[in-house]
C-alpha cells in the first residue's frame, strides 16, 4: 500500500518548507498541529496540538530517517497513543521532498510501508490532500483554506 502525491506550488523550496516547520504556518496547514523534533536522523518527531491528552496532544510520532532542510524529510509515522492502545504496532513512512521546478517548488509526498491492516490508511489517504492543499494555498498565499471544520 501507497499513498503518493505530486503538486506544484508557485514559491521557491525555502519558502515551502518555511510553512512545514514555523510554528504559526505549520499549525494552520496541518489542521491543528506542529512538528517539534531536533530534525537529527534517529531523533524523535512529533506533531502536537489539542486534543484528548490536552493542548499538547501526541498526533502522529516516529523517528527521523533524512532530514535536508528545504529538500528532504522522512521519518516513521505511528498514531498518538490516545488515538489507539496498539498504536507503536502501527506503521509507516512518510518522505517528503521539495525540488525546485523553474519558478515554482514540486512538492512529492509519499507514504509507504504501511504494516497489515494499519486502519490509518484510509484515514490518512483522505487528510493528506486537504494538508497538501493547505500547504500550497499558506505557501502562496499566506492563507489556509476553509475546509469548514
Amino acid at each position: 500500500m501507497k499513498l503518493e502525491y505530486v503538486f506544484y506550488i508557485g514559491t521557491h523550496p525555502d519558502e515551502v518548507w518555511d510553512v512545514l516547520f514555523h510554528p504559526e504556518k505549520s499549525f494552520k496547514a496541518f489542521l491543528g498541529g506542529v512538528i517539534r523534533s531536533t530534525c537529527r536522523v534517529g531523533d524523535d518527531i512529533e506533531f502536537v496540538g489539542p486534543g484528548a491528552d490536552g493542548e499538547q496532544t501526541v498526533h502522529i510520532y516516529g523517528k527521523v530517517l533524512a532530514y535536508e532542510p528545504s529538500r528532504v524529510l522522512s521519518y516513521t509515522d505511528h498514531p498518538g497513543p490516545s488515538h489507539y492502545a496498539e498504536h507503536a504496532e502501527m506503521e509507516s513512512r512518510v518522505t517528503l521532498t521539495l525540488e525546485p521546478f523553474g519558478s515554482c517548488t514540486k512538492l512529492h509526498l509519499i507514504n509507504d510501508q504501511w504494516t497489515e491492516n494499519n486502519p490509518l490508511f484510509g484515514k490518512t489517504e483522505r487528510y493528506w490532500w486537504m494538508i497538501l492543499s493547505n500547504i500550497k494555498s499558506i505557501a502562496e498565499t499566506g492563507k489556509p483554506l476553509d475546509f469548514g471544520f
